[in-house]
């Protein structure tokens, strides 16, 4: 039996485990690597190691003294294969799942806070279920801000999508409680299931321009589905299975616009398409002319561990 090379003639070796989150089962939802101790790793290295993983997001883990982390939250960066980002839904949602079951001091905690680029976030945590895999966990996220309303008809025309497709009783509109999504209503679950998004300059200087770092669609879910409503979120040259960080302004957005109840927990459905499905517990509070308590959670399950050698 032979070693490896690189294993060999690694200086150095960083365990990984790997997740499926917003997952009702194994091998579904979006699927995260969590590098659980990443003290020594440059940020060059961070970006080259989530290029290697090429999955949506991969996280660092970099612990600190116990009094620092109660202050402060567990810190962690994340990395999508193409650049670091200040916040992101499922990476935050999975990075304090694996700390609910490992971490030391915060096993089995009921609260768990990270400290991101964007702030600290908290993930509270429901009693484990025996009769389902995983653990159930709901973030905080900040409350949103919302930009002002898009024309239906330029993005139609810019998207080379029929308006008709677009419902245009409801605004296109950018929102955030982190990352900046633009947030599209469509009409059906047909028009979901034919988006084409072109990546060429105006669709990206479009994007610019609202403010937006992607778009994220929204329409009702089929009756039967166990889900509220259906999103798809293009993301690069590709496509996301679970968006948490678009999944908070979506229900601010719905809160907002009366298409969804105040307090009220929903379930978006996403990555159907593509054959990881996913769930999204969401909710949001409307208090006065604002959109407060913004939460989005589901379950996380663990699949794989496994480590990575470094020259």
């Amino acid at each position: 039996m032979s070693t490896m090379p690189t294993a060999l003639n690694a200086h150095m070796a960083f365990e990984y485990a790997l997740l499926d989150v917003f997952a009702e089962r194994p091998l579904e939802g979006n699927q995260l690597a969590i590098f659980t101790d990443a003290r020594g790793l440059t940020t060059p290295e961070m970006q080259a190691i989530a290029r290697e993983t090429n999955l949506s997001e991969t996280t660092f883990l970099f612990p600190r003294e116990a009094a620092i982390e109660q202050q402060r939250g567990v810190r962690v960066r994340i990395f999508t294969t193409v650049e670091e980002l200040p916040f992101a839904g499922h990476p935050t949602l999975g990075t304090a799942s694996w700390l609910y079951w490992n971490h030391p001091r915060l096993q089995g905690a009921e609260t768990i806070s990270l400290d991101l680029n964007v702030g600290s976030i908290p993930v509270r945590f429901s009693p484990p279920d025996p009769a389902k895999p995983g653990i159930f966990g709901t973030m905080r996220q900040n409350d949103p801000i919302f930009g002002p309303a898009q024309s239906h008809a330029e993005l139609a025309e810019i998207l080379n999508m029929p308006l008709e497709d677009i419902d245009t009783s409801s605004p296109i509109q950018t929102v955030t409680t982190g990352n900046p999504f633009c947030i599209v209503p469509l009409r059906s679950l047909d028009a979901v299931q034919r988006l084409f998004i072109p990546q060429n300059n105006a669709v990206q200087k479009y994007l610019q321009r609202q403010q937006a770092k992607f778009f994220y669609f929204l329409t009702r879910a089929s009756i039967g589905s166990g889900a509220d409503w259906h999103a798809r979120m293009k993301f690069y040259n590709g496509e996301d299975p679970a968006t948490g960080s678009a999944a908070g302004p979506a229900i601010a957005w719905l809160v907002k616009n009366g298409l969804a109840q105040s307090g009220q927990t929903i379930v978006i459905e996403q990555g159907v398409e593509m054959l990881r499905p996913s769930r999204l517990h969401v909710s949001a509070k409307l208090a006065g002319e604002n959109i407060t308590e913004v939460e989005v959670g589901g379950r996380t399950i663990p699949v794989a561990m496994g480590r990575l050698f470094l020259p």
